[in-house]
C-alpha cells in the first residue's frame, strides 16, 4: 500500500497534563513514509482517541472532558467520511456517561460502539445508527475498587476496550484497579463481566493497553506506573503471565510511564512506548517460548511519545510525540532490530494516529 490517509486525535484544551494545541481531529496524507501538512478535519474539544469502521466511511471521537452539555463528564462524537476527499460531516454528539473518556472502539460486528471514561473508571455501549450515528447507550458498567498510588490509583480507571479476536470477549485494562476485565458482550450490547477470568497485575504496576499477537495465543499488555511489558498466554478464555520485561535501559534512573503496546504485523517484534525516556523499546518475540527479549530502544525525537502506529505495508513505524506536536517516521528493520529516522512532520498536540 504506496499511500493512504492518516487521521489523528489530539488535545484542544489546557489541562493539567497537557497544554493542548490543537483545533480538533487532524487529517494528513501518508505516503511511503512520507506524513503531508495536518489539517483540521473537524473541530470538536479533545478528540483524544479515534476509531474508524472497517469501510473508512465512520469516524468515531471520545470527547475527553469533565464537563459536557452543562452536566459532568465527557462525551463521544460521530462523523461521516467522505472516501474522496477524506472530509468529516459530524452526524451528532453524545453524553459518555462518565468523566474523562479516554478510549473508544467499534464491536467486531460494527453495531456498537464503546467508550472507556478512563477519569470515573466505566465503559458506556451506543448503538450504532443505519447512518452512522450514536444511538441510544444500550448499556453502562461501572468498575469498583483502588489500589495502591496514592494519587494515580485511588479509584478505578479504564483506559481501553479491545475485543479477543477468538472468544469475542470484550477486554478493559483498568489502572487503578491493577487489573484487566474480561466481559462477555451480548449480542443486544450488553456486558457481562466474566470475574473468574479477571487478571491481576502486581499492585501499582497500571494496566494501559492491550495488543494481541496475530496467532491469537499471546497478549501483551503494557502497564503505566512500573514500566512493564507483560507476555500473557491463552488459558481457556483467559490468560495467564508468562513473563514480565521492562520497557526502559537498565541504567536509566529518571521519571517514565509508558503508552502504548503494537504487535508488528509479522509477528516478530513488539512495540512499546515510554514517556520521560522519550522511547520506542523493541521487544523480539519468540513465539515457541511465548517471551520476549529488549532488543532496542530507540529515540522518539520528541516529547511524550503517546502513540504509534505501523504503516499498513509494515515498512514504517509512525510516532505521535504529543508534546513536542510532531509525528516521526521511523523504517523499520526486522532483520537488524532497527529503527531508522525518516521524517518528522508538523501536527498539533497528537495524541492517536489511526489509518484510514
Amino acid at each position: 500500500m504506496a499511500s493512504s490517509s492518516l487521521l489523528i486525535g489530539t488535545y484542544t484544551d489546557k489541562l493539567a497534563h497537557v497544554d493542548g494545541k490543537a483545533d480538533g481531529i487532524l487529517r494528513a496524507s501518508y505516503s511511503e513514509g512520507g506524513v503531508g501538512d495536518a489539517v483540521v478535519a473537524a473541530k470538536i474539544t479533545n478528540p483524544s482517541w479515534l476509531c474508524v469502521t472497517a469501510d473508512g466511511t465512520n469516524v468515531y471521537a471520545v470527547i475527553e472532558t469533565v464537563e459536557f452539555d452543562g452536566a459532568p463528564g465527557g462525551g463521544a462524537a460521530a462523523y461521516a467520511r467522505d472516501p474522496r476527499t477524506g472530509e468529516l460531516t459530524v452526524l451528532n454528539e453524545v453524553p459518555s456517561d462518565g468523566v474523562e473518556p479516554a478510549h473508544i472502539a467499534l464491536d467486531p460486528s460494527e453495531k456498537f460502539v464503546l467508550v472507556g471514561n478512563y477519569r470515573t473508571g466505566s465503559v458506556s455501549v451506543f448503538a450504532r445508527e443505519a447512518d452512522g450515528s450514536l444511538g441510544a447507550r444500550v448499556d453502562h458498567v461501572q468498575h469498583e475498587g483502588s489500589s495502591v498510588h496514592e494519587v494515580r490509583q485511588t479509584g478505578p480507571h479504564a483506559h481501553q476496550i479491545l475485543f479477543d479476536p477468538k472468544t469475542g470477549l470484550a477486554l478493559v485494562p483498568d489502572l487503578g484497579l491493577d487489573a484487566v476485565l474480561f466481559y462477555e458482550f451480548s449480542a443486544d450490547g450488553k456486558l457481562s463481566e466474566l470475574s473468574e477470568l479477571r487478571f491481576s497485575t502486581a499492585p501499582g504496576a497500571g494496566p494501559r493497553h492491550l495488543a494481541f499477537h496475530p496467532n491469537g495465543e499471546y497478549l501483551f499488555l503494557i502497564t503505566e506506573l512500573d514500566n512493564t511489558m507483560i507476555v500473557l498466554k491463552r488459558d481457556g478464555d483467559g490468560f495467564v503471565q508468562n513473563q514480565i520485561v521492562s520497557t526502559l535501559p537498565a541504567d536509566f534512573t529518571g521519571h517514565n510511564q509508558t503508552s502504548e503496546v503494537r504487535v508488528s504485523h509479522s509477528g516478530r517484534f513488539v512495540f512499546g512506548s515510554n514517556r520521560g525516556h522519550d522511547s520506542i523499546a523493541m521487544f523480539r518475540f519468540d513465539e515457541a517460548a511465548g517471551t520476549i527479549e529488549l532488543v532496542h530502544v530507540e529515540p522518539s525525537l520528541g516529547e511524550e511519545p503517546r502513540d504509534f502506529i505501523q504503516s499498513p505495508d509494515g515498512a514504517y513505524l509512525l510516532v505521535a510525540n504529543q508534546n513536542s506536536d510532531n509525528i516521526v517516521t521511523f523504517a523499520i528493520d526486522e532483520d537488524a532490530a532497527n529503527l531508522t529516522h525518516v521524517g518528522t512532520s508538523d501536527a498539533a498536540t497528537p495524541v492517536c494516529v489511526v489509518f484510514v
